[in-house]
């Protein structure tokens, strides 16, 4: 805000108040030093220059010409200019703190959400790999056996077979030796099959089947869904068997006579045998 001088009787005198006022100052300064000069004659002969040197001063002038109530009101004036600046000040001081106050947050807002977006594109790079992951698991076939070999082939001849050949494959295994799903699928048969003994059929997703017998033991139950490489059972030799190892079939269907062969099966899927 502006600041102005008050008004009425605060007002600067004028300058003929102010010549009178200097006037009768002066005057009594001179009366002063007369009286001065009578009482110490020798205080006035060596100062008396110097008395007029102090009469002739612009300040003294100016102090002797000015009255008391204007005297106030300049204070009163500087006093509140001093407190309008200070205001001023305090003012421009807070707007800035505040202008950096803000800058910072929007810094730190800048920076939660770079955090956040950051992670979020981490997140949906981790979903993506867990999907193409299991997607590939959902392709992904492995021996039934890990490490074994194919001890008997598909289709070879003689009289352990009602058909006369080999149905499927036999893969070398000892007793309790750990059996895995060829693929994902969905177990569709899990339990005592005749000449197979204990056997599990597991229906895949491109709609093939496979077939697991002479087991110790099994390890799932019809309906539930397994991944490659899961554990279903254990080898044996119950049923028609003349020893512990695993037989394998790759079917067209769940029934037995839907048979293809397995090994031809398992590397048109990327299987090494």
């Amino acid at each position: 805000m502006a600041l102005t001088r008050a008004t009425g009787k605060h007002r600067r005198p004028s300058k003929t108040r102010r010549a009178s006022a200097g006037a009768a100052g002066i005057a009594g300064l001179a009366t002063v030093g007369v009286v001065g000069s009578i009482a110490s004659p020798a205080f006035a002969a060596s100062g008396g220059q110097s008395q007029s040197r102090v009469q002739q001063s612009p300040q003294v002038r100016e102090a002797l010409a000015a009255p008391i109530s204007e005297t106030l009101d300049q204070q009163a004036y500087d006093q509140a200019l001093w407190a309008e600046q200070t205001r001023a000040e305090t003012e421009a001081k807070e707007e800035a703190a505040k202008a950096k106050a803000e800058a910072k947050r929007k810094a730190d807002e800048a920076k939660r959400k770079e955090a956040a977006e950051k992670a979020e594109k981490a997140r949906e790079a981790k979903r993506k790999a867990e999907r193409a992951a299991e997607r590939a698991k959902l392709n992904q076939y492995v021996l039934p056996v890990e490490g074994s070999y194919v001890s008997t082939g598909y289709k070879q001849g003689g009289g352990m077979w009602s058909s006369g050949s080999h149905t499927g494959v036999d893969f070398h295994a000892g007793m309790n030796t750990p059996v895995h799903s060829v693929a994902a699928g969905e177990v569709v048969e899990a339990g005592n099959g005749g000449a197979y003994g204990n056997n599990i059929v597991i229906k895949h997703k491109d709609g093939t089947y496979t077939q697991y017998g002479h087991l110790n033991s099994i390890g799932v139950s019809v309906g539930q869904t397994v991944q490659a490489g899961q554990q279903i059972g254990l080898s044996g030799s119950t049923g028609n068997s003349s020893g512990p190892h695993l037989h394998f079939e790759a079917r067209t269907g769940p029934e037995y006579g839907s048979d293809m062969d397995p090994i031809a099966y398992l590397r048109q899927h990327g299987v090494k045998i």
